[in-house]
Order: structure tokens, then C-alpha cells, then sequence
């Protein structure tokens, strides 16, 4: 049984985007091309286009490879070390130990966003590259991060799987480092209907070594200059992203709209830490996050009233099984105690954030 305010329902595209992904699914059959072909071409020029860039773009599997394929682009491996923030979706740091590397941590801002102040006290002579993640959809202080990085030597790596679409100082996220890395899962702002994602980069051999990665390290067909791998898009996804990229300037526009409904009507309430930045371009909106030190209680009251939310992220990485480090990152680990995602897509309506805004009123008029 659904909840009148799901989360996130995927099923509640509009009937215009249902018709013309059926028919860009019937063309493609029709085509009879399932890898690589115009529908990739495509993508990768939409892409450019829509991000303003002249950097190369190219589509690959999903999110998680591509910061793979980049570490690996850029040549980190067995004894280096990549710094990356606490609060993050695993594959941060997984990607940096599946290439035998190893992930140093360090703590975020009050904002979840990686504490630049830290990068000093995390560098020593096996750094190699430090991974930026834009969180949540606000974008980290990429110029930063960026001088920070050139002035130590090493390399840059935008986990931008969640901020496609914000801009800082006139630039697209994922536009700043020496490899930017997308994700297009379907839960993100620009989403496909299974996985994909891709790699950016203004470094022409970069750009050549990462198309050559993810494809069995091959330069042309049959002509395998380096160990690579399989990490093609699927064609099929690459159609499906051309037609939802139509949409998505109208839907940004509804995400901001919806937000700017919730920071109204959450205004002073309870303990309540809204995202006071949400509506500025350096944050896509990608999720409505809040602060509250009754999370628990206000997730199951709102889940009693049948309205869905999320947590980004219950548990910080350093604190996982495969990591299980000692260390103390405090304002990382306060975070995951406190955050709860709201509701924020562009199939909600108004009145949906007016309810869901009354009933968490309602929770802090009981326990007030």
C-alpha cells in the first residue's frame, strides 16, 4: 500500500514524459543499436551543451564506476592515500579502495559539506588526490578546494552525483576539477531509468585514457592499449536521458518553487535547522534536508501519517564495517544522528508541502 505522500514515487511521470520515452524505446528498437551508436553521441553533445562547457563529457555505467574510472584516470593506486569527507554515499570512499588505495577522512561543516579548514591536517606524502562531494545538491567551495589542491600537487577528483544543474561563479558543478564524476541514477534530479553516469574532464589525454578505460582499455576496435574495463553506458539509457533532459529545466524550477514552500512554512518551528541556501544556484535541490534533534520521533509521527521521508546517511563511512575507523568526526557523526530528508520532486504539488509542513508543526505543538 503506498503512502499519500511517498518520498519519491517514480511511477508519477506525467503522461507526456511516459509517451516519449515509449517512443524513443520504439525507435531505439526499431535502430536495432543497443551500444554505443548516435543515441551516446548525443548525450555526450546535450551534455555539453546544457553545462555550458567545453570540457569532454563521457557517458559511462553508473556513478560509482566513474569515480573508479577516474581515480584510476589519474593514476592513483596501491600506497596512495585520497582524502575524502566522513558524510558521503559509500562509494566515495569505495572507489578509492577498490583501486587499492586508501581513503583518509575528515570531517564536514555544519552543513555536510567537507571542512576545507581540515585538508592540511589529512595531507602527508602519500596524498595523491582529494575528492570533493557536493552533498545533498549544495556545492562545495570548489575554487577552494581547487587552489588548495594545485598548491599541494595533487589532483581533484567533483563527486557531483547530486548536484547536476547548480552552478558556483558562473560554472557547472562537476566542471571544476581535473575529472568531474555524474551520476544518473534514477532517484536524481536528472535521472535514467536504470543506471548511468559519466566523466568530465578538460584534459584531452585524460579524456582519451578515461574513454579507453571504459572500454576494455582499447584505443579502437581490437586495439587494447592499456587494462581497461566494461563501463559503457547503455545505449538505452543514453535515449532515455535525451528525452528526460527536455524536462528538466521545469522541473528545477518546480523543486526550487517546492522549496521555497517549505522554508516559508518551517520557518521558527521547533528546533527545526532548515537549508537556508537551497534556493541559491549552487544547490540544485536535489533533497530538502533539516536538522532536528527529535529525528526519530518526527520521522515515525510523519510515517504514521502516511508521509514518507528519508536518511543522508544513518551511518558516516569511517564508521562502517569495511572501514571501522577509530577516529572522531564529530560534526559528521551529530549529522547522522539529526538529518531527515523531506519530500522534494517535481511530482508533489503545493498543497503536499502545506500538509507535510502542518503535520510537523503539529509534532512540535505535542511535544512542546
Amino acid at each position: 500500500m503506498k503512502m499519500p505522500i511517498p518520498f519519491l514515487d517514480l511511477s508519477l511521470i506525467d503522461r507526456e514524459l511516459k509517451s516519449a520515452l515509449e517512443r524513443k524505446f520504439s525507435d531505439m528498437l526499431s535502430e536495432g543499436i543497443f551500444s554505443g551508436g548516435k543515441e551516446v553521441e548525443l548525450l555526450e553533445k546535450n551534455l555539453c551543451l546544457f553545462l555550458d562547457t567545453t570540457c569532454a563529457i563521457i557517458p559511462c555505467s553508473n556513478g560509482t564506476d566513474a569515480l573508479e574510472i577516474a581515480l584510476r584516470a589519474i593514476g592513483i593506486g596501491k600506497n596512495d592515500e585520497v582524502i575524502v569527507p566522513a558524510l558521503t554515499w559509500v562509494s566515495t570512499a569505495e572507489a578509492v579502495s577498490m583501486v587499492g588505495a586508501t581513503p583518509v577522512f575528515i570531517d564536514t561543516d555544519s552543513s555536510g559539506l567537507m571542512n576545507l579548514e581540515l585538508l592540511d591536517s589529512a595531507l602527508s606524502p602519500m596524498t595523491k588526490a582529494v575528492i570533493g562531494v557536493h552533498l545533498y545538491g549544495k556545492m562545495l567551495d570548489m575554487e577552494k578546494l581547487v587552489s588548495w589542491s594545485k598548491s599541494k600537487g595533487i589532483k581533484v577528483i567533483e563527486d557531483n552525483a547530486q548536484a547536476f544543474g547548480a552552478i558556483q561563479k558562473g560554472k557547472s558543478a562537476g566542471c571544476f576539477a581535473d575529472i568531474g564524476c555524474l551520476s544518473f541514477y534514477p532517484t536524481k534530479n536528472l535521472g535514467a531509468l536504470g543506471e548511468a553516469g559519466a566523466l568530465i574532464t578538460q584534459d584531452e589525454q585524460l579524456a582519451m585514457k578515461i574513454r579507453m578505460l571504459i572500454n576494455h582499455g582499447q584505443i579502437s576496435r581490437d586495439h587494447h592499449e592499456i587494462l581497461g574495463r566494461n563501463a559503457r553506458i547503455d545505449t538505452i539509457q543514453a535515449g532515455f536521458l535525451n528525452v528526460k533532459m527536455s524536462f528538466f529545466q521545469t522541473w528545477q524550477q518546480k523543486r526550487k518553487t517546492l522549496a521555497g514552500v517549505y522554508l516559508k512554512k518551517l520557518s521558527g518551528v521547533g528546533d527545526i535547522i532548515l537549508p537556508e541556501t537551497i534556493l541559491a544556484p549552487d544547490h540544485n535541490a536535489h533533497l530538502f534536508v533539516i536538522q532536528s534533534d527529535y529525528r526519530d520521533a518526527l520521522r515515525q509521527y510523519l510515517e504514521n501519517k502516511g508521509i514518507g521521508t528519508a536518511i543522508h546517511y544513518p551511518t558516516i563511512v569511517p564508521k562502517m564495517k569495511p572501514y571501522s575507523f577509530q577516529e572522531e568526526y564529530k560534526v559528521s557523526e551529530k549529522l547522522s544522528k539529526t538529518v531527515l530528508s523531506l519530500p522534494l520532486n517535481p511530482f508533489l504539488e503545493e498543497n503536499d508541502i502545506k500538509n507535510i509542513s502542518a503535520k510537523i508543526k503539529n509534532f512540535y505543538s505535542k511535544i512542546s
